[in-house]
């Protein structure tokens, strides 16, 4: 007799939306582990903005993927970096699994994004403007894999993270 498939949610969304803080409030209300795949690959490889430096982006997507997989195999709430969805295979494994799209809008996210050390804004001449930029080329593929939506830009993350488990739990 196989065990059920552990409960899985995917939170997806650009840098500086709330996917870690929301989803450990998330997992904690769901009784499951929480995942950032971000931490998992940093923790196994070194800081992500040493992965890109050292061996590129293309290198960095490969460790995501695999690190995607794992975190989907393991279940719980699994949070993704914000460019994971650039990846076919990553999309690809989405398939399987509720996607929860966390968004904000520009004014939320700058204060949140200030004095960033995430490689793809650290050193821009206009961080917020960079962070638009990104987000701008992403939100298709955001929107693609997403079953739902959450806004995080002026509500307590508490009440949006009570409002996603809610989702998660109707879907069960």
């Amino acid at each position: 007799m196989t065990s059920p498939e552990p409960l899985t949610l995917v939170l997806v969304g650009p840098m500086g939306a709330g996917k870690t803080s929301v989803g450990r409030r998330v997992a904690k209300k769901l009784g499951v582990g929480f995942i950032d795949t971000d931490r998992r690959i940093a923790a196994e490889h070194g800081p992500i903005a040493e992965i890109f430096a050292r061996d590129g982006e293309a290198h960095f997507r490969d460790l995501e993927v695999a690190a995607v997989a794992a975190a989907l195999d393991e279940g719980g709430v699994v949070s993704l970096g914000g460019g994971a969805v650039t990846e076919e295979r990553t999309r690809t494994l989405l398939r399987r699994h509720p996607v929860a799209f966390l968004t904000v809008s520009a004014e939320a996210v700058s204060r949140r994004i200030s004095g960033s050390s995430r490689p793809l804004i650290a050193g821009a001449e206009d961080p917020l403007a960079r962070w638009t930029q990104i987000f701008d080329q992403r939100r298709g593929w955001y929107e693609e894999v997403a079953d739902a939506t959450f806004d995080t830009s002026r509500r307590p993350m508490q009440r949006i993270a009570d409002e996603i488990a809610a989702w998660r739990r109707e879907l069960t």
